[in-house]
């Protein structure tokens, strides 16, 4: 069995309000903190009784045996230096975000048992009024340890997410970075520019076509700037494969080309068949 004495969770939005829930729910922790900049998170998780304390203040960490960074990219970065003084050396670290060559390579620099990872789980909606116990059930969390992770460390947080509901993959920061540029933040980058596209006044117009084209690019702005930067070089390749599938695309419309337009719409159609 697994069960920690204090666990300190680092930005409790969506993530980080539905892994407390589901972790007080499990039975996983003694107690949970939570640190979040803003009052009204803090608010709003006290009246939802997620955690067992709430704080702004770093300080709340000391003493937790397990931290959990589920802030966006770049604040994880600039945090950990502050919680690494705070925390001692055999505390378990690992992280929520959504690209892992940045962070593990610096985080694994400053937190001895730092460990990455990376639920695939989440939705549109933010914040901790919409976090669930149920967000990571039958979900796939990508773990991405390095040669010299620590093996009972690395055991110790497949079982955590194996017990919160998800299954687990271990992949190599870089390969990780790669995949979801592909599988995410691509779809993100043509959501976001998808309706960068429309003009505002003829939104009234829309059906449900553009609304489950488009529901991603409802997702927090301030998340996805992180995301996109810190995964700079791959994001950048696949907006070039992207625009160059798109330039197919249209060359062929241009042309009158009826066999290659069926040929490319019916590929994409098998492609969207196979997902499940």
């Amino acid at each position: 069995m697994i069960k920690f004495n204090k666990v300190a969770v680092i930005g409790i939005g969506l993530i980080g309000g539905s892994i407390a829930q589901s972790l007080k729910k499990k039975n996983l922790a003694k107690k949970i903190v939570g640190i979040s900049l803003h009052k009204s998170t803090i608010l709003i998780a006290k009246r939802k009784r997620i955690f067992d304390e709430c704080s702004q203040d770093l300080d709340i960490v000391k003493g937790a045996d397990l931290v959990i960074l589920a802030t966006p990219v770049d604040t994880i970065i600039k945090l950990a230096p502050r919680i690494a003084a705070l925390i001692p050396a055999n505390c378990l670290v690992t992280d929520v975000g959504s690209t892992k060559n940045v962070i593990v390579s610096k985080l694994s620099k400053i937190f001895p048992n730092f460990i990455g990872s990376h639920p695939l789980a989440g939705s549109e909606k933010r914040g901790i009024i919409n976090s669930d116990s149920s967000l990571f059930l039958g979900s796939l969390c990508i773990i991405t340890p390095l040669r010299n992770t620590p093996k009972q460390s690395l055991a110790r947080i497949i079982r955590l997410w194996r017990k919160v509901g998800t299954r687990t993959l271990i992949l190599s920061a870089q390969e990780h970075d790669r995949i979801l540029s592909y599988v995410s933040h691509l779809p993100h980058i043509t959501a976001f520019a998808l309706m960068m596209s429309i003009p505002k006044e003829y939104l009234k117009f829309s059906a449900g076509s553009l609304r489950d084209t488009t529901r991603i690019a409802a997702s927090p702005s301030n998340i996805w700037l992180s995301i996109f930067l810190s995964n700079k070089q791959e994001v950048l390749k696949r907006i070039r494969l992207f625009s160059r599938n798109l330039d197919a695309l249209k060359q062929a419309i241009l042309d009158n080309n009826t066999g290659r337009i069926k040929k490319m719409l019916e590929s994409a159609r098998q492609k969207r068949e196979a997902l499940k």
